[in-house]
């Protein structure tokens, strides 16, 4: 299923899965049970949706939100493609390098992204967000695919001067409206094999990063069992798991996102999460 979050024309929120036919929202009996997806998730109540949803409704009927608006945490990882690291200039990391990013700097699907007034760096990174539906502790990389709920394509938006400031990467990571997720959620069932897919990042229209989702310097498995010896990962958590080469400050000269872009982050497997930018009010 494509799981999605939304806010419809009314501003009420809600939750629903998209077909081919359209947008089919959640009743109102089963939202009144599950507000929202992350506590459909946490019931593991998604087969329950497919036998409790409205008829379908044109998608653009809706604004679409990141999948889990909500998520307890969001953690994302550096450095985790070898092009990347290499553009970087530096080694491989011996363990993954882990930031987070707060809920209120992710979108979703066709959403404004911001660039703040502060800055003239704003960069894309496009990847692969896992998103997780059962909790765990101490989970072995092995067993990593029964704790995931599904997947979705992720734009890791940076303020490149503000990343420089420090060694922590929060600052650049965490301004609101920066970043977005989307445009809805694969389940597992219909993606048992994410690292076979593609990823590609266009930038009004021209493509700035491609790569095989199998160059990962952690696979999924390696990434979920080190994070779950630090903090229990609970459903809808969303890791993110790192961008290729091909991001714009280590282009030369420089390529960052302005008013008037348009950013794309497509998976395939997945479908294409676009944003376009537009100047901090």
């Amino acid at each position: 299923m494509r799981l999605v979050s939304f806010v419809s024309a009314d501003q009420v929120a809600g939750y629903g899965f998209v077909t081919e036919a359209g947008l089919h929202k959640a009743t109102a009996d089963l939202r009144a049970r599950y507000l929202d997806l992350r506590a459909l998730l946490t019931a593991d109540g998604v087969a329950e949706l497919s036998t409790a949803a409205e008829a379908p409704v044109p998608v653009s009927a809706v604004t679409l939100l990141s999948p889990v608006p909500t998520p307890d945490k969001i953690i994302c990882v550096g450095l985790n493609y070898a092009a990347h690291i290499k553009e970087t200039g530096r080694e491989k990391p011996k363990y993954p390098s882990i930031f987070t990013r707060y809920p209120s700097s992710v979108l979703g699907h066709e959403s404004r992204l911001l660039r703040p007034k502060i800055s003239k760096e704003f960069d894309y990174e496009g990847e692969l967000a896992v998103i997780i539906g059962k909790e765990g502790r101490n989970i072995r990389a092995e067993d990593a695919d029964h704790h995931i709920a599904g997947y979705s394509c992720f734009n890791d938006g940076t303020i490149r001067d503000f990343q420089r400031h420090t060694s922590q990467f929060w600052p650049g990571k965490s301004f609101d409206d920066t970043g977005a997720m989307g445009p809805w959620l694969v389940t597992r069932d219909e993606l048992p094999n994410p690292e076979v897919q593609h990823l590609r990042t266009r930038l009004n229209g021209q493509e700035v990063q491609s790569t095989p989702i199998s160059d990962l310097a952690f696979s999924i498995g390696e990434m979920i069992e080190y994070v779950s010896k630090v903090t229990k990962l609970l459903p809808g958590d969303v890791i993110a798991t790192g961008t290729p080469g091909g991001v714009g400050r280590f282009r030369n000269p420089p390529l960052y996102m302005f008013a008037g872009d348009r950013i794309e982050v497509e998976i395939t497997g997945i479908g294409t999460l676009a944003n376009p930018i537009a100047d901090e009010s």
